[in-house]
Parts: structure tokens; sequence; C-alpha cells
């Protein structure tokens, strides 16, 4: 099973759609791989994603900032996920484990009412319950185990989905289906798992396969990029699915046309990017769930050719491969050769929302710092020199804040803040600038 859902519906043009969640919002890139889909498959259709995750986070903690961190944004879209924290990081066996998760289920059940009532004071804003990604209990990887840790979350995940039928809200599940592509992956690899070293966190591997699972619950799986069919013999468009064909030529067994495709193929990040010690990148993501298959498919098929004959491919006269005519009269999908003008095209696109990610970490890091260091202590929004100092000394026996420190030791002046997300607004600017599909000619022509 490799999708559960309850009729996500697609974003539309003009959507804000604010994800609300832990550290695994907070850091994680699902939200997005999930907006590069829609800046590259629908690039007329402009939405804007928000990050509102902050790591370390529970149901109560969520609640508590609804009104300041999410619905601030003005969203039309609010997703939440929760319970990896809520579940806790207790060693407890037999009884006394079940007898804590009971309590810690109860407890987030209680945190979620208050959220379902803040929520319902918005009809106008459509909700989509996120259940978590898991914990994984079964790699053989090095480190403490928490049994039964997943299936308290699994019950948290229950309550999302029984609320997500009562109020007419949407509803994905992360769980289960991560949960079996592990099982199944180690049945070769005892070692293997989705959710990182420590059992909780996906690499960015996994973050792809949470953006698969989410555009497949949209019911997004089979859209295409664009599909081109020629009859070499006729000269005549078989085919031409979400782009536009012109100008078709066959002379001395040279095949031509212009083509204008509506979509950019979807660009896959080989590098481990994003916090910690990223291990896997988002292209890894694609050994484990059939995301080429189902949404990044480009066609190209050319009838008629002569089966053994070997042909050269051009697009705008840069070599993107050769093959038989066998080959292209079975069809070759694009989207998968970085070497075409629209794949490069849609790099651009991919490097400028990682640009965007980057900077909207910092943000997400002063505010990380804000609501679950200062927010407890009643310190909420002071910025001073004084705060500084407080912190430096705090960061001395606290890791987190070592970490992100020196971000908010700029961040503390709203000036920088400000400019933080102008710059943000800048890039998504641009990535809607750029990301329009351009007309391109492609060329076969038969090797001698």
């Amino acid at each position: 099973m490799l999708a559960s859902a309850q009729g996500v519906k697609p974003f539309q043009k003009g959507d804000r759609v604010v994800f609300t969640g832990n550290s695994i919002t907070d850091g994680g890139h699902y939200h997005s791989y999930i907006w590069l889909y829609y800046m590259t498959r629908f690039p007329d259709r402009r939405i804007d994603v928000f990050n509102a995750g902050i790591g370390g986070d529970v149901a109560r903690q969520i609640a508590e900032r609804l009104q300041t961190d999410v619905f601030s944004r003005k969203p039309t879209v609010v997703t939440l996920t929760f319970g990896m924290n809520d579940t806790g990081y207790q060693l407890l066996k037999g009884s006394k484990a079940d007898s804590a998760y009971q309590k810690a289920v109860t407890t987030a059940n209680q945190s979620f009412s208050q959220i379902t009532q803040e929520l319902n004071r918005y009809p106008q804003v459509r909700k989509v319950m996120i259940g978590s990604s898991p914990y994984d209990e079964t790699s053989k990887i090095n480190g403490l185990v928490l049994p039964g840790k997943n299936a308290a979350m699994l019950r948290i995940v229950e309550l999302q989905q029984k609320a997500a039928a009562s109020h007419q809200w949407d509803f994905v599940d992360f769980n289960r289906p991560m949960t079996a592509i592990n099982l199944a992956h180690q049945q070769q690899d005892s070692l293997f798992t989705l959710q990182g070293q420590d059992r909780i966190h996906p690499y960015n591997d996994g973050h792809m396969v949470m953006a698969y699972l989410f555009l497949k619950a949209q019911g997004l799986s089979g859209v295409k990029v664009a599909e081109i069919g020629i009859d070499a013999k006729s000269e005549k468009t078989i085919k031409q699915e979400n782009c536009r064909l012109s100008n078709i030529q066959a002379k001395k067994g040279i095949i031509s046309f212009n083509y204008q495709a509506f979509s950019l193929p979807y660009p896959v990040d080989t590098e481990p990017r994003g916090g910690g010690k990223q291990l896997r990148s988002q292209a890894d993501g694609l050994k484990w769930v059939p995301f080429t298959d189902e949404f990044n498919q480009e066609r190209l098929s050319i009838k008629n050719l002569p089966s053994k004959q070997q042909y050269r491919v051009k697009i705008d006269s840069v070599l993107i491969g050769t093959w038989t005519g066998q080959n292209l009269n079975e069809g070759v999908n694009l989207a998968t050769i970085p070497a075409t003008p629209q794949y490069q095209q849609a790099l651009a696109v991919m490097h400028l929302n990682e640009e965007r990610w980057s900077l909207e970490r910092r943000l997400r890091e002063y505010y990380w710092l804000q609501y679950s260091i200062l927010k407890p202590k009643g310190l909420m929004g002071r910025n001073g020199a004084d705060m500084v100092d407080s912190l430096t000394t705090y960061a001395r026996k606290d890791f987190f804040v070592g970490a992100t420190l020196n971000t908010f030791k700029t961040a503390r002046f709203e000036p920088v803040r400000i400019a933080w997300q102008r710059e943000i607004d800048v890039l998504t600017d641009e990535i809607y600038d750029i990301n329009k599909p351009i007309e391109h000619q492609i060329t076969i022509e038969p090797i001698p």
C-alpha cells in the first residue's frame, strides 16, 4: 500500500499553503519538493507555500502558535502533522510502556481537540491532515529502539483520520506506506530505513517519498509533462498531450518539428542537501517509489521508422541521445534526460527553489528559538543583546541552541528578517518568471 488518502484536492492558482508540523516539517524538504512539482507541472498556476514547522513541537505547542505562525500568513490551505514528539522517547517495556503510550495519546488527543476548535474558526480554509512519517523500529541500524512507539503514533494517525472524515477535511497517511517500504527493503538489507540514523528524521530520499505520497493522494499520478507522437511516413501528428506540435517535416530521412510543451519536466536533485549529515539525495528517493513512471513522463515516439536504423535526436541543435527506430517507435522519456533544454530550464527553477528553502530555513531557526526556548520562559520576542548573552550561556548545555545561535544573532534584527522575506519573495517571483516552457525544435536524423 503506497498511498492512503481520502480525497486530497490539488492546489489551485492563488492558493497559500501552510505546512504545519514538527522538526520533520521544520527542517524537511517534502513541502519544497511538492511545490517544485507545481512550479514545473503547472507553470501558470502560481501558489505560495510556507513552512510552519517547529522542531520538538507536540500538538499542544502547535495549538498555541496557530494564530501567530499559521493563520497570520492568510492561508487558503493548512496541512497539519504531529505525533512523533507527542508519543515521547521513553524506553519502557510491557505494561509500563502501554500505560505511558496510552497517556501520551490521550494528551495528544486533548490538544488536538483545541487545534480542531481553532481550525473550525476558519471554515474558508481547507485543511489537510497528514499522518506522521513513521518511527522505524525494525531497521538493524545501531542505536536505541523504542518498542511500541510507532504503534502509538498510528493511534494518533487514526484520530486524525477520524477527525478528517468527521469535519470533511482532507487526509493523507505517510506512516503506513513508508513503513511498508521500510519492511520490504529490509528483507534484502536489514540496515535499510527511510528515517535516517535516528529512526525519526527522513533523509532527502524519504522526503521525496513523502512528496510522492502527497501528490499521489492529490490524484496527480498519470498527469504527463507532455506526450509527442508523430508518424514519420505521413508527417502527421498522432499524439500531442499537454503540448503543441507544428511545422512537421520529413526530408531525406530527417524528421523535424517544433515542440511547445505546456509543462517542464520535474528536475531531481542529485546532491544530499539540507540540515544535519544528509547521506542521501532527493534522487535516491526514485529508487523506492515509481515517481518517474507516474509523475515525470515526457514521451517522444516516432512511428514507422526502420526498426534497426540508428537515429540521432537533437533539441535546438543539442544532442540528447541516440536510439534505434524501434526504440523511438516504442517511445523514450525525455523527462529523465538532463541534457534537454527544457530539463536545463527546470534545473534553474530547482536551484532557485533550493535558495528559497535555505532562506526560509534561517527564518525557521529564529522562530524555533522563539517558540521552543524563549516562549516557555515568558521571553517570546526578546531580541536584545542581553538575550544573546543568555542564549550563549544556555547553548553550553543545549546542542540545538548552540547550532542555531548564530542565526539568532543575525535574525534578531527585524530589518534582517524583513530583508530575508523580501528575498524569498523575489526568488519566488523569479521562479514564476522563468518556469514558462518555450518552443523548441526537435530533429531526428539517421546515423549513416
